[in-house]
């Protein structure tokens, strides 16, 4: 995706702000508290998936780069304090920063499976929002017009 395909996306903003606010349950039901979802949404990008039924979708692509940060946020609990636990508090957290902690790549996996899973979930009530709206078709013919 080009910078030159901001159009389209420009119209999803007052759409986003209403989406986040109803989606804001499935965030508390999920693993990310709601400074880490701000961090995984910041790292994703929404594209269009264009054929006879175009669909959007969560292009998660960045989503490993920033899930360390994400790790990070959680271990320093809500109020930016280390929290102690039983992976031995900040010498753990030092342990696993250096790849020497234990089960930190299949945490990390399992958050970034889970991350996906979220975001794509919040693509397709975004999508169900704007079909609602009546503005989909409109989006997806901006969509095509910077696309040809």
């Amino acid at each position: 995706m080009s910078d030159d395909d901001s159009g389209w996306q420009d119209r999803l903003v007052g759409a986003r702000m209403t989406v986040d606010s109803e989606f804001d349950d499935r965030v508390e039901a999920s693993g990310f508290a709601r400074q880490e979802w701000g961090l995984i949404m910041t790292a994703t990008e929404f594209d269009i998936e264009d054929g006879d039924e175009p669909r959007l979708y969560a292009d998660t692509e960045h989503l490993d780069d920033i899930m360390p940060e994400v790790q990070k946020m959680t271990a320093q609990g809500p109020m930016g304090g280390q929290q102690d636990d039983s992976d031995g508090g900040i010498l753990g957290s030092i342990t696993s920063a250096l790849g020497l902690g234990g089960g930190g790549d299949d945490d990390l996996t399992e958050e970034v499976t889970e991350a996906e899973q979220l975001t794509q979930a919040y693509a397709e009530e975004l999508q169900s929002h704007l079909e609602s709206r009546g503005t989909w078709e409109d989006i997806v013919a901006a969509y095509r017009e910077e696309h040809e």
